[in-house]
């Protein structure tokens, strides 16, 4: 589009890129309910505030952007993702979604564009679940996938509870839940994502549109000991979970390979967690998925079999997610016959999706297909490709008033 001042990218960028920078990984440590994500939440409500949009924050949390009103008019067109991390993570996992939204409505405004619905850029809260453990919590919050009884009471490894985390914020508790008058107002959701993984680079092209989320879930797994002294307790004398937990990883990883999926062991705790003790106790946690929803849930049971104590817990399974086929292609066609990827890391986009909302994804290009890593990266030039695809699409799905 003739108007769009990339510099305007490039500032939302820097505004954004420091908060929540850790200095030694020169990742992001960005979890929910924390100092950095309620400067990223004052981020977003003053970036909208400056575009004179309409800001809201629904039951879960999440917070909404509006341009036109859409109790009056819409349903609405949403566009936006998430700005937490995982631990050390990316600036790009999320962020560029949102930025991209923004921008790409500054594209759209330069052109001398109104719509004729209704459009929204979205912040969902706790995509990540860095902090209590259930991914994507505030859309889940939001359809009622989680409910607000099991939510406010997870606690994070500090032993805060999700609720006691919400209220410093200004949230109030008892009114988390599934949010029906939001849900109405969105009539079609369509998010931006850096893409994690390599098709887009071995495809050579910068934009691909998402077709489907693969089925994935986390499980949790205890393994006790005894704690002893590190220096005086006899190799033979000992119950050391550790060495449980060393054969559940590489059991893990081996079930994964006789059953196609992926499983990674990238989170435990260690009880009393000193360098001279045994531990008394070790909790791990298993992250499986796969294209395949019955080989991901056979290699779980067989790995939940191997462990002592048949000790698994699932913590959170989302089913395979395919989004609206009609959109997925009228987006592909309308951007230049875009390619079109599945893919296997979990989305907002899903859980709306998963809840009857019209939803689906565009992918911007990852040369290293590096992610959940300081390594993450994209291309400025393809990061305002995405920006311009996106508002192509939202030109396309809002229409423009007098047509």
């Amino acid at each position: 589009m003739s108007g769009f001042d990339q510099r305007g990218f490039d500032q939302l960028w820097a505004e954004l890129e420091p908060v929540g920078r850790h200095p030694g990984s020169g990742g992001y440590r960005r979890f929910a309910w924390t100092r950095e994500d309620a400067a990223l939440r004052e981020w977003f409500a003053a970036t909208a505030a400056a575009r004179g949009l309409d800001v809201t924050t629904d039951r879960a949390g999440n917070q909404w952007a509006w341009w036109g009103d859409p109790d009056a008019d819409g349903p609405g067109v949403v566009v936006g993702s998430h700005l937490d991390s995982v631990p050390d993570g990316g600036a790009f996992d999320g962020p560029l979604g949102v930025i991209s939204a923004f921008a790409a409505l500054d594209d759209l405004r330069a052109d001398g564009y109104t719509p004729a619905r209704p459009v929204a850029v979205v912040n969902f809260g706790d995509e990540e679940g860095a902090r209590f453990g259930v991914a994507c919590a505030g859309s889940r919050l939001l359809t009622g996938a989680l409910t607000a009884d099991r939510a406010l009471v997870l606690r994070d490894g500090d032993g805060v509870t999700m609720a006691e985390a919400m209220k410093p914020a200004g949230l109030p508790v008892d009114a988390v839940g599934r949010d029906e008058d939001t849900l109405r107002r969105v009539g079609v959701f369509i998010e931006l994502h850096v893409e994690q993984g390599r098709g887009l680079a071995d495809l050579g092209r910068p934009v691909a549109v998402g077709s489907s989320v693969w089925p994935h879930g986390r499980w949790r797994f205890e393994l006790a000991g005894e704690a002893n002294h590190a220096g005086t307790t006899a190799l033979a004398d000992r119950s050391d979970p550790m060495l449980d937990l060393a054969v559940a990883i590489v059991r893990a990883r081996e079930l994964a390979g006789d059953y196609g999926v992926l499983a990674t062991c990238g989170k435990i705790r260690v009880e009393p967690n000193g360098v001279n003790a045994i531990p008394s106790r070790v909790t791990g946690w298993l992250d499986a998925r796969g294209a395949d929803p019955d080989a991901v849930r056979a290699m779980v049971a067989e790995f939940g079999g191997t462990l002592p104590g048949k000790s698994l817990t699932e913590e959170s399974w989302t089913d395979p997610t395919s989004f609206d086929s009609y959109l997925v292609a009228r987006l592909a066609a309308l951007l230049d016959h875009a390619p079109v990827l599945a893919t296997g890391a979990g989305h907002d986009a899903g859980i709306l999706a998963s809840a009857g909302v019209p939803a689906a994804m565009l992918f911007v290009r990852n040369p290293t297909g590096v992610s959940h890593s300081p390594a993450e990266h994209a291309n400025r030039d393809d990061c305002l490709h995405g920006v311009r695809a996106l508002a192509a699409v939202i030109r396309d799905l809002a229409g423009a008033t007098g047509e």
